[in-house]
C-alpha cells in the first residue's frame, strides 16, 4: 500500500510541477524588470489563494524550485504568503492557515497553527529620524531561524530566532531569542518552562 501511495505523491508532484512552470517562468521574466522581492511576493499571493490538495500541492512545488530550500514533504497551507526568495523549510514542516512568512528557515519538523508569522527579524524598518517618512529609512533584514520540533501556537508572531524542540504558545510575540526546548508565552514571550 505505501508504494502505491508513494507513487500517487510523485504524480502529484509532477502534475503540480507542470501546472506551476508558468508562474515560476512569470516570476523569472518580472523579477528582471522589477524588484525581485516584489515579483516573488506578487507570485507568493496568488498561489496562497489556491484551495485544497491542489494549493498544497502547486504552492510547495513553486517554491521548491524558487526558495533557497523546500522540502518536497513540507505543507504550507491555504492563505500562506511568503515574502522572501531566501526562505529555508526543511522536511515535515507544516504552517497552518494564513501562515505569512518573512525571511526564515524552519527546521524539519515544525509545526505552526494558524495565523502565525515570522517577520524578517527586528530592524526591518528603521524609524530614528522623524523628519524622514519611515518607507524612506530603510531597514535591515534578519533571517530569523526556528528550529526543528518547534511548536507555534495560533495566532504567535516570531521576530528572533527559536530554537529546537520548542513550544511557543499561542498569541506569544517573540521578540528575543528564545533557547532550545523552552516553552515561552505571552507578549514579549518569556520562558516559564523547558522540556529537558
Amino acid at each position: 500500500m505505501s508504494g502505491a501511495r508513494e507513487w500517487v505523491k510523485s504524480a502529484l508532484r509532477g502534475l503540480a510541477r507542470g501546472a506551476v512552470l508558468p508562474e515560476v517562468l512569470a516570476y523569472e521574466l518580472a523579477s528582471r524588470v522589477a524588484d525581485r522581492d516584489v515579483a516573488f511576493h506578487h507570485a507568493s499571493q496568488w498561489l496562497s489563494l489556491i484551495p485544497g490538495y491542489a494549493g498544497i500541492y502547486a504552492r510547495r512545488e513553486f517554491y521548491r524550485l524558487t526558495l533557497a530550500a523546500c522540502s518536497a514533504d513540507c505543507q504550507l497551507s491555504f492563505g500562506t504568503v511568503i515574502s522572501h526568495p531566501g526562505t529555508r523549510i526543511g522536511a515535515r514542516a507544516y504552517v497552518g492557515l494564513n501562515g505569512n512568512l518573512g525571511l526564515c528557515t524552519l527546521g524539519d519538523d515544525v509545526l505552526f497553527g494558524s495565523d502565525v508569522h515570522v517577520l524578517s527579524g527586528t530592524r526591518q524598518h528603521h524609524f530614528d529620524d522623524p523628519d524622514t517618512p519611515i518607507n524612506q529609512q530603510g531597514g535591515e533584514l534578519t533571517q530569523v531561524e526556528v528550529g526543528r520540533n518547534t511548536w507555534v501556537g495560533n495566532g504567535a508572531r516570531i521576530l528572533a530566532n527559536v530554537g529546537e524542540g520548542c513550544v511557543i504558545g499561542a498569541g506569544a510575540v517573540v521578540t528575543r531569542a528564545i533557547p532550545d526546548w523552552s516553552v515561552a508565552v505571552g507578549h514579549p514571550a518569556k520562558v516559564v518552562s523547558t522540556r529537558k
